[in-house]
């Protein structure tokens, strides 16, 4: 290495150059073919016509990704002031100095201690600069000049995606656009074929080809059809160097999907279906399925059914099932066996989107014959009728018949029929129906005016299979005769003033018929025999269905007759006439000279600031009520204080009276004295009753002593009666105590505690056994039985 440097060393001495810059040779496998001096001078500008100056390079070119053992050699520096003598020092600065460029100080030497990847950094820029050892002052100025990274073929084409996808149409032309595919190439591209990039197909050929430069993907076989293969997955390559030997490539995968259009018609599998329906099938109820298959998938899949001919083109009807593409036949009239048990159809499959590019291809449609055979069942009878509509005359007798509703059995066995009324529609059974021949007849009064329409369901069924019925409604309608007298429209209660004038109106009457008249209702009006001569006003018909009631007389007074009632006789003129006779009150009031109601009673000039009787009585009762109330409050409250001191929640006569306070025990003798229960005889006549307060004092009566052989139910009788007739006994829900037990008895106490002969026979431990309530007793005389055992 070192041979070749001298050997261009001598090289750059004995050559003439030019003052500055000089371009670099060709460069080989990593040798460098001309050492690179850099000559540092310090005459600046004028430096450059001196025509004794060596070689001056400003660059420097360096190969990326050296391979070698030993730092790659860049080039050197050398100033025109370096005598050899070691006294100067070069030193390097800039992009990667003192890292991945180092610089022998002596000698100015500069080496790559790295390998360098042009396509992280293709360009470095340092300084370089000659000082004095001695001094450490520049002799030079500091010169700057460019390291380039030259390029080589280490980068392969890169796809944009690893993975593209692509879709056309099904029968595309040859040349069809699919997609374009993009590589790129890092290396550099202004020097060589390093970074052009040519495209290839690897896989994928007949079908697809691609464009070298460009990268599109076109179809190249004509009519592909989905329906044969849906996807296709094609290879590209791309490779650098322009396609040429050695070049580096790369691959990506292109999955291509065939999509749908309509060039399949619709097809039957089978050119006859067979299908069975019975006769009672409900209306739109399906009959069965067919199906067209079609080779299309979505909207191109789509098909229309139809029926184009056929003896049951009215009879069924078909509509396609969106989501399975299927016909339904349905049922669109009712069938009858026994009318006709076959049908034949024809239906047609067509496809709804049809692609007009492909009808030379034939008619997208298809037809198929259908055959449906009704089955006989076993039917209900069927009336003559949907409806029956009836009319019969409000006064028509009992058992008349109305009408007759007529039904009989489809089938050909003819089986009887039987009637009957739904009651559940006749609640009231105002008709009734012959059960052999459908007669309807009444069975209870009508009236017109209560009910205008009955609507009944009379119900069909077959005598041997009364499971198999109909029913029908019948509308009977109750038409009006003239059975109800005219009467007032309302009650008429009118007054006549006392000074009122003879001729004067003082009431218009009308009337109302519930009767239905055609010709519409016409009325006369009169007054009652009885009262057409002595009555004091006289009533005018109008002809108009009203009629006005006048005064025959002036003058009224109310003292003598404060009340009139005028009969009035009302009339038809239907047939038969009806009539009726109403009532018009007339009360006679005292008026003002405009004739304005002032008073109209006559109790009114008698009490004039006084209050009617009915206000009167109304206060004296509430009066009453008040007192009542009082009265009862008051015994209540008397009552409440005679209650005891203690209020018992339960009547039970036994309660023992409780003072709230528990006692000293047994020695304590200020809370009740025990010995008056024991001897009635040293009962206090001044000691009164502690439960109740007294209200009245009453002297004690003295109980006479009971004798020593007084039985016992003696004793208690005698003392019950004492009681009952005392006045200050205590009530009785009280416990009165008898401590009297009398002399004593030949089978001596039945107490527990003294069934023993001496007390040191019982044993009490079973007492601690029956828990708290008795824990007392048991310490009691559990403790009697420590001190005798001690």
């Amino acid at each position: 290495m070192r041979t070749y440097h001298c050997f261009w060393l001598l090289f750059w001495a004995g050559q003439p150059h030019q003052s500055f810059l000089a371009p670099l040779s060709k460069r080989t496998s990593g040798f460098p073919e001309k050492e690179k001096v850099l000559v540092l001078s310090g005459n600046s500008r004028q430096d450059l016509h001196r025509s004794k100056r060596s070689w001056m390079w400003n660059q420097f070119f360096l190969l990326e990704e050296y391979t070698g053992t030993d730092y790659q050699y860049v080039g050197k520096l050398h100033s025109d002031q370096d005598k050899g003598d070691g006294s100067l020092k070069y030193i390097l600065s800039g992009d990667g100095a003192g890292d991945l460029f180092i610089i022998n100080e002596n000698t100015g030497d500069i080496q790559a201690t790295k390998r360098l990847d042009r396509e992280e950094k293709p360009v470095y820029i340092l300084r370089a600069q000659a000082i004095n050892r001695r001094t450490g002052r520049p002799v030079e100025p500091e010169s700057e000049f460019i390291i380039k990274i030259h390029d080589i073929n280490d980068n392969e084409p890169m796809f944009t995606k690893d993975v593209y996808n692509a879709s056309i149409p099904e029968m595309s032309d040859v040349g069809t656009f699919v997609v374009q595919v993009t590589a790129t190439d890092a290396d550099d591209p202004t020097y060589g074929n390093s970074a052009k990039v040519v495209y290839s197909i690897l896989q994928g050929q007949p079908y697809f080809s691609v464009e070298s430069e460009t990268g599109i993907i076109k179809t190249a076989l004509l009519n592909m059809d989905r329906e044969n293969r849906e996807q296709y997955q094609v290879v590209i390559q791309a490779k650098d160097m322009g396609g040429q030997m050695g070049g580096l490539s790369g691959t990506t995968t292109v999955n291509i999907t065939l999509t749908d259009v309509n060039d399949n018609p619709p097809r039957f599998p089978q050119s006859t279906y067979q299908f069975r329906a019975p006769e009672s099938t409900p209306l739109d109820s399906p009959v069965g399925r067919i199906k067209a298959n079609d080779a299309d998938v979505d909207e191109n899949a789509e098909i229309e059914y139809s029926i184009t001919e056929g003896d049951g083109y009215d009879m069924f009807g078909i509509t396609t099932d969106k989501d399975t593409q299927e016909g339904i036949i349905t049922v669109k009239k009712a069938l009858d066996f026994e009318n006709k048990n076959l049908y034949i159809l024809k239906v047609e499959a067509t496809n709804t989107h049809v692609d007009p590019r492909f009808l030379y291809l034939g008619p997208f449609k298809d037809s198929a014959t259908v055959r449906i055979q009704v089955e006989d069942v076993d039917e209900p009878p069927m009336f003559s009728r949907p409806a029956y509509i009836m009319e019969v005359k409000e006064d028509v007798p009992l058992n008349s018949v109305i009408g007759t509703v007529t039904a009989q059995d489809p089938d050909a066995a003819k089986n009887p029929v039987k009637y009957s009324v739904d009651r559940h529609t006749d609640m009231d059974r105002v008709f009734n129906i012959n059960s052999g021949n459908g007669s309807i007849f009444t069975s209870k009064p009508l009236d017109r005016e209560t009910l205008l329409w009955h609507n009944i369901t009379v119900i069909a069924a077959e005598i041997n299979n009364p499971k198999q019925s109909s029913r029908v409604p019948v509308f009977i309608k109750v038409l009006d005769v003239n059975d109800n007298a005219p009467e007032f429209a309302m009650f008429y209660e009118t007054f006549v003033c006392e000074n009122a004038k003879a001729e004067q109106l003082i009431q218009t009457l009308s009337a109302v018929d519930k009767d239905d008249s055609y010709n519409g209702h016409q009325f006369s009006f009169s007054l009652a025999p009885e009262a057409a001569s002595s009555s004091n006003f006289t009533l005018q018909d109008n002809r108009d269905n009203t009629a006005g009631i006048y005064t025959r007389r002036t003058r009224y007074n109310r003292h003598e007759t404060s009340t009139y009632f005028l009969p009035v006789v009302i009339s038809d003129n239907d047939y038969p006439i009806q009539s009726s006779t109403e009532t018009v009150t007339i009360r006679v009031c005292a008026c003002d000279h405009r004739g304005k109601m002032l008073s109209c009673n006559a109790e009114a000039l008698i009490h004039p600031t006084g209050l009617s009787t009915g206000a009167l009585v109304a206060i004296l009762l509430c009066i009453i009520i008040l007192l009542v109330t009082v009265v009862l409050f008051a015994a209540l409250r008397r009552q409440r204080k005679k209650e005891p001191l203690i209020i018992s929640k339960e009547d039970i006569r036994d309660n023992i009276v409780s003072y709230n306070d528990e006692g000293g025990g047994e020695e304590d003798t200020q809370a009740f004295d025990i010995g008056t229960l024991r001897n009635p005889e040293a009962i206090d006549d001044n000691k009164l009753r502690r439960d109740i307060v007294p209200e009245t004092l009453f002297m004690p009566r003295r109980t006479a002593t009971a004798r020593d052989n007084t039985d016992v139910r003696d004793f208690i009788n005698q003392r019950l009666k004492e009681n009952d007739t005392d006045p200050t006994a205590p009530p009785y829900d009280s416990l009165a105590t008898y401590a009297y037990e009398g002399n004593g008895s030949v089978a001596e106490s039945l107490s527990s505690l003294e069934s023993v002969t001496t007390d040191g026979d019982q044993d009490y431990d079973y007492l601690s056994d029956w828990g708290p309530r008795f824990k007392k007793l048991a310490d009691m005389y559990g403790s009697i039985d420590s001190d005798r055992d001690s």
